[in-house]
Parts: structure tokens; sequence; C-alpha cells
């Protein structure tokens, strides 16, 4: 009579070695000992969690295209579809940059994020961005994990739009 045994579950090496090891330089010295002691899914679960009540869908650019017609930072048009809890909609903004547009968009709903420190590091073959983030009352750090670094800075905002709310 053969008996099947069940093969332990085999951990990934982010589900046992420390946060820390996967970054390849310095973290911000506030994380640092959190990314020393956590693994990178508790870490990942604690800085930038996707459950929450500000989603973010959606993202371009609208005139990404477009020449420039001057020196410097130009101001461009962009689309988001956010989710604040039950309440989908469409948000646009001018902004010099994809992580402004998203805090004015935010802004515009009710939710306030000021930047305090912002801290975008490779990570391998991925971008983690850190930012630190005050509603006017709160500060909150949050990440954001991505292969694209735009994309990472976002996802930070939102982790960071979600800490904030939660610690309301």
């Amino acid at each position: 009579m053969n008996s099947l045994i069940a093969s332990p579950a085999i951990a990934s090496p982010r589900t046992v070695t420390p946060f820390a090891t996967h970054i390849d330089h310095p973290m911000p010295r506030a994380l640092r000992e959190h990314a020393a002691t956590k693994t990178f899914d508790e870490f990942v679960d604690e800085y930038a969690s996707t459950a929450g009540p500000v989603r973010l869908g959606q993202w371009s650019c609208d005139d990404e295209k477009r020449p420039a017609r001057r020196i410097g930072p130009q101001a461009r048009t962009y689309q988001a579809t956010l989710a604040l809890g039950n309440s989908i909609e469409t948000s646009r903004a001018a902004a010099t940059g994809p992580v402004a547009a998203l805090t004015a968009m935010l802004y515009e709903r009710g939710i306030a994020v000021e930047m305090t420190a912002f801290h975008q590091l490779p990570a391998g073959e991925y971008t983690a961005t850190f930012i630190r983030g005050c509603d006017g009352t709160r500060t909150e750090w949050a990440m954001g994990w991505s292969a694209d670094p735009t994309q990472s800075a976002l996802r930070a905002v939102i982790a960071c739009a979600n800490r904030l709310l939660a610690s309301a």
C-alpha cells in the first residue's frame, strides 16, 4: 500500500530573507532597522500593502509625445482611474511629473499626501521607491515596488495615502 506524503512547502528567498538584502543601496535611515529584521513579505505587507480604500487603476500621460517648447521641465497632462472606497472616477492633472500629478489628483479628492522624503533605489531588476508623506497631522513611510520606476513611485504614493488614512 502506497501512502502519499505531502512535501513541505518550499519557501522562496523573499519569504525568509530580510527585506534589506533585496535592495542594492542603503535604505532610508528611518527604515533600516525594519528592513534588516523583517522578511520581504512582512516588509511589503506593512509598507506597500495594496489593501486600502485608495486604489490606482489606469494611468497615462495624455501628451507624452508632445515636443518640448522650451528647456526644462514641461507640464504634462496625466489621467488616472482612482478608486476611493466604492467610488471609481477618472481624474486629470497637469504637472511636471507623474508623482506631482498623482498627489494633485488625490488632493482634489480630499486626500492630502505631501511628500517630505523621496528615495528611489535599484533592487535587482526592480525599483523600490520609499516615500515619507504627511497629511498635515501625521507622517508615514510607504514603499512602491515595480520593474518600472514610474509605477514604483506611483505605488508608493498610493501606499502612503492608505497608511495615512489607516492611522487617522
